[in-house]
């Protein structure tokens, strides 16, 4: 008797044919990809540890006192899965929608619209994921040097957080993405982008704000990814980190159908 065969449902299968697309473009210029995963590490350097110098240690929420280097290695982990999520979900994605036209031929094909989407989300998370675990490659190295930038267990949650940062942040640009109409439209997704990395409780305490402008700066989903890793790392959670992952799953989420929907208009009209 031949044994049963359970096959795992198209609806799973087909988004990973558009990995395998992009991986099969990526596989003589990976380091395009991975060059991304610098950034970050050069603020850790100059921030974290040449300003840090100055600045001492920083106090949390809760009244734990960290070094400063401690309070910006996780904020930036956020950033990396930020960056790695929105260059691909906005450029890249962009010139394959309205140039290259890989869609209109991709439809034509049994994979649906949605699977489209999906299959180029799970990317941007491929690709975020590879900016995280290098950053997390060089905060493991410091901490076996003695730096300990990752000062709790639960740091080991950091990068399934970093994942879920960088699906909502997917998400969301991929669906600003469908909106843009020329190359010079990506200054005004610029315009939210590098605000939010400053300001973000990123390098300082958002207590440094007045109590209204802190306010507007805990809705934003970088500060709410920053907060969540950081949480982890310093092995301080809160019922807060749960707002944290609902927040930008559904960030994630909401973008997802909006991309569904208007790659339909985009592609089908």
């Amino acid at each position: 008797m031949a044994a049963l065969r359970i096959s795992p449902p198209l609806v799973l299968i087909r988004p990973t044919r558009m990995v395998e697309r992009n991986l099969l473009v990526y596989r003589r210029s990976f380091m395009v990809i991975f060059s991304g995963f610098f950034e970050p590490l050069f603020y850790l350097f100059s921030m974290g540890f040449g300003v840090g110098a100055l600045v001492g240690s920083v106090q949390l929420g809760d009244g734990t006192s960290v070094s400063y280097a401690v309070f910006v290695a996780p904020a930036l982990l956020a950033s990396s899965a930020m960056n790695g999520a929105i260059y691909e979900t906005s450029n890249n994605f962009f010139g394959k929608l309205k140039y290259a036209k890989i869609y209109d031929a991709v439809i034509a094909t049994p994979m649906s619209l949605a699977d489209v989407a999906r299959g180029e989300i799970l990317w941007a998370l491929l690709r975020g994921s590879l900016y995280v675990l290098g950053f997390l490659a060089v905060i493991g190295v410091l901490g076996i040097g003695g730096l300990g930038l990752i000062s709790s267990p639960m740091g080991l949650l950091a990068f399934p957080a970093a994942m879920v940062v960088g699906y909502g942040f997917a998400g969301a640009g991929m669906a600003a993405t469908t909106f843009v109409r020329k190359w010079q439209d990506f200054d005004f997704l610029q315009l939210a982008i590098m605000p939010m990395f400053l300001f973000s409780g990123t390098f300082y305490p958002i207590s440094a704000y007045p109590a209204a402008l802190q306010v507007v700066v805990e809705c934003t989903p970088l500060y709410r990814g920053v907060h969540l890793i950081r949480a982890l790392t310093t092995g301080t959670p809160d019922v807060w980190i749960a707002i944290d992952v609902l927040y930008l799953l559904a960030m994630g989420t909401i973008g997802l159908a909006i991309v569904s929907k208007r790659l339909s208009k985009l592609l089908l009209a």
